[in-house]
């Protein structure tokens, strides 16, 4: 990868299909048989905590190869107190451009950029080998738990990292995923309708 080869740039309207057919492509088969990321993408966009100042697009060429989106959620402190955090994602790089440094590069612009607004910390689920690349930790090192996570079962895919170091100093407590990732199966597929047929496949290493 060259770091003259692609430009980072905000989401546009005329972007919105190529990039939920590029998130398609992205996590098809990888999770489950098909996808629901490019849905999830789709609906994020109209959700009141969806952050379209972090709403980024990787091109290279004049085509679009990565995206990465923020939404604002919060942390039930097992004090009372309410903490503002954010989470992001689905980060998705074109399959034949996967593992080339695109994926980090596009996190680490958009992190960049979420610090400079003056968010606090960035939780999510994700794979510590790539993400700890980026200063992301294990959410259980910070006391912050996983919703609706039962006590003592593995939480090592729920990461977080301070964007402003010492922002979850003395902060236990409960992240909440933002309602809008949670999408039903029919209105998955009645979406998945207006894309091209893709074969949806079982395969080893899905967790759905």
């Amino acid at each position: 990868m060259n770091k003259k080869d692609y430009i980072i740039r905000l989401e546009e309207k005329k972007d919105y299909r190529e990039v939920e057919n590029l998130v398609r492509e992205s996590f098809w088969n990888v999770y489950r048989p098909g996808c629901s990321e490019h849905y999830v993408i789709h609906t994020l966009r109209d959700d009141e905590a969806f952050i379209p100042e972090l709403d980024f697009v990787m091109e290279k060429d004049g085509v679009l190869i990565g995206q990465n989106m923020f939404m604002k959620t919060i942390i039930e402190a097992d004090d009372g107190r309410v903490v503002d955090v954010l989470t992001m994602g689905p980060i998705g790089i074109t399959p034949e451009l996967k593992r080339k440094g695109y994926g980090k590069a596009i996190l680490d612009y958009s992190l960049e950029k979420a610090t400079k607004m003056g968010f606090g910390a960035v939780l999510f689920e994700g794979n510590i080998d790539f993400y700890g690349k980026s200063g992301f930790d294990y959410a259980c090192k910070f006391g912050i738990r996983y919703h609706d996570l039962p006590e003592g079962a593995d939480a090592s895919f729920f990461l977080c990292k301070e964007l402003i170091p010492g922002y979850l100093d003395g902060i236990t407590g409960v992240y909440q995923t933002p309602q809008g990732y949670y999408v039903s199966d029919e209105d998955v597929e009645a979406f998945d309708k207006a894309f091209p047929p893709k074969e949806k496949l079982k395969l080893p290493g899905q967790i759905f």
